[in-house]
């Protein structure tokens, strides 16, 4: 008799662990997001932080739950519906953000249903078959599924509903997503003075991938254009030439989200005013083209600390990339919404990185990068673009992945400076070109309204 109530004890244990594994989070919409709730993954503390899923980033939450089975939240739109749109031009505020916790609590609610139904499956099943082949009588067939039954419902009422009954209320207390992970805000992006460019067709937002740091001059640079290191060969430069489009490129060399697109970037004695500022001026633009995360998670450090190092995949410097990343994810998702509520709802196109190492790094022997640490330094590109492609299909955006095989570094025409140009790892004018032809092809037909003199091969 020890043994089978163990046995039964087991095995609700291991259908309420399956249950929170494989049971669908529930999707609700609030504040023009749409949120996923389920539990995170069981761990051995009866209390701690919840988990966020924001573009494939894994982020803590700021509150702590009570219970071993904590909240899950995944963001999976960002889109500003008819419901919010009305609501904040009426002002009403107040009613907006009690939203998003009452709607996060009613998920958490939903899940909790779906969970224990799916843990009285998962016990069900296994004691059926059991008992078929045991041949058990059916009314002691019924005790042993009734007695299973009501062990998985202890063990999840304990768990879920006594243990964690804090959680609903501290959901309902959630008013944005800066209440769930902490993030210090961003100040609102104010309007840059002066008259509307309605003759600009196109906008770059960004870094110096897009400024085109290290290639040839401006013919008639500001002050602002040289502290930025804008070039005459940037993949926006290129694209106006190649459509006669008036582009305006407002990327800045050492620009992150928070300084340079969404805040002022301090540049020696200059101060570049936003971005974002400047391009809600080009009230006619019908696109939009952003270069952004490599300052955030501050790849030219990762890179000169890889070339200095015995290798590039140390636990330090994995968790300083991890930390950076985390935090820009919710940079770029304040960036997505900005972007999302512009006015004229122009085309986004947000650029992944090209990765500059090709399969011979000969070249870069003398700066201290192997094959092996080349590979390292791939992966975590390949995760920057994961979360700038996953933010932008969350958002409705289009991403554009620049074709550089085969013009790698250390190849006979290389696409990327190398580390005697004036910018190494940044763009040449030819891989500027092959950005704007990459940018240029993503664009929709109905929106293009290319001259028949385009330069740019369809």
């Amino acid at each position: 008799m020890a043994w089978y109530a163990l046995g039964l004890s087991g095995l609700a244990l291991a259908a309420v662990w399956l249950a929170v594994r494989i049971t669908p989070l529930q999707p609700v919409s609030a504040a023009g997001q749409t949120v996923r709730v389920g539990a995170a993954p069981l761990g051995w503390s009866l209390s701690g932080p919840g988990q966020l899923d924001l573009f494939g980033q894994t982020i803590p939450t700021k509150p702590h739950f009570d219970g071993p089975i904590r909240p899950r939240l995944e963001l999976t739109r960002i889109n500003e519906d008819a419901e919010v749109a009305r609501l904040l031009r009426s002002g009403d505020h107040e009613r907006l953000t009690l939203e998003v916790g009452r709607k996060l609590a009613s998920g958490w609610i939903r899940y909790g249903a779906w969970e224990t139904a799916v843990a009285a499956g998962l016990v069900t099943l296994p004691l059926l078959a059991w008992t078929g082949l045991r041949r058990i009588p059916p009314g002691r067939t019924v005790l042993v599924l009734a007695t299973g039954l009501a062990l998985v419902t202890a063990v999840n009422t304990v768990g879920l509903h006594l243990m964690a009954s804090d959680t609903p209320q501290v959901l309902r207390e959630v008013r944005s997503l800066r209440d769930l992970v902490g993030a210090s805000p961003l100040a609102p992006v104010p309007r840059a003075e002066g008259p509307p460019l309605g003759e600009v067709r196109a906008v770059a937002l960004g870094d110096s991938t897009a400024a085109g740091t290290g290639n040839r001059p401006l013919p008639d640079p500001s002050d602002l254009d040289r502290a930025c290191q804008r070039s005459a060969d940037s993949y926006p430069q290129a694209l106006a030439r190649a459509n006669d489009w008036k582009v305006l490129n407002l990327a800045c060399s050492g620009a992150t989200v928070r300084d340079g697109v969404l805040g002022v970037q301090i540049l020696g004695e200059r101060v570049a005013p936003p971005q974002f500022a400047q391009a809600q001026r080009a009230t006619e633009a019908f696109a939009v083209m952003v270069s952004v995360g490599a300052n955030d998670v501050r790849w030219s450090d990762l890179v000169q600390l890889c070339a200095i190092s015995p290798s590039c995949d140390d636990r330090a410097s994995t968790a300083f990339f991890q930390n950076r990343l985390a935090r820009f994810a919710l940079d770029y998702r304040t960036l997505l919404r900005r972007l999302a509520a512009l006015p004229q709802h122009p085309t986004v196109l947000v650029n992944e990185y090209y990765d500059p190492f090709g399969p011979d790094v000969s070249c870069l022997s003398d700066e201290g990068l192997t094959r092996r640490k080349a590979e390292v330094l791939s992966s975590r590109l390949a995760a920057l673009n994961s979360v700038l492609r996953q933010g932008a299909e969350t958002a409705g955006f289009t991403t554009v992945k620049p074709d550089f095989e085969g013009h790698r570094l250390c190849s006979a025409q290389p696409y990327v400076q190398g580390p005697a140009d004036r910018a190494p790892l940044h763009p040449t004018a030819a891989g500027a070109l092959a950005i704007a032809l990459s940018n240029q092809q993503a664009l929709p037909a109905d929106a293009q309204l290319l001259p028949t003199g385009s330069a740019f091969p369809r």
